[in-house]
């Protein structure tokens, strides 16, 4: 996937891109994904098209800062990796992220969305059991 497509989400949390992936900020980050995952189920079950789209974009990009932080990369929109050179990644990431770019007022984006989070969340944390395995084993 291009990262031109992804940019705007990213800049759409308005961080300081420079902002570290400690294992703080990422804990941080997936609080505020459960509190937008529960302001989007309203959402989508009041049908409100208006305001789901701004929080959709949201969690697109908090999947995303997650996504590279998770992979032990800075996030700098000038220089971001492209996302088929993470290690890290859920299946078909390009397809499913595509759908939910084009598509992100449709609830099935949004199951998408969270399957992904939920899914990247999984692999983050089998990262840190190797990593701690191996550094026991040293």
């Amino acid at each position: 996937m291009d990262n031109q497509l992804i940019i705007p989400f990213l800049e759409e949390l308005q961080l300081e891109v420079t902002t570290k992936n400690s294992s703080d900020s990422i804990t941080l980050l997936l609080t505020e994904w459960k509190t937008i995952k529960a302001e989007l189920e309203i959402l989508y079950r009041n049908r409100d098209k208006k305001n789901t789209l701004h929080v959709m974009n949201k969690g697109i990009g908090l999947f995303l800062l997650f996504l590279f932080w998770s992979n032990d990369s800075h996030v700098k929109v000038k220089e971001l990796k492209p996302l088929d050179s993470l290690e890290i990644t859920p299946v078909n990431l390009d397809e499913r992220l595509g759908f939910i770019i084009n598509r992100p007022n449709l609830f099935h984006s949004y199951r998408q969305l969270s399957e992904l989070m939920m899914e990247q969340e999984k692999l983050y944390a089998k990262k840190n059991i190797v990593k701690k395995r191996l550094s026991q084993k040293g």
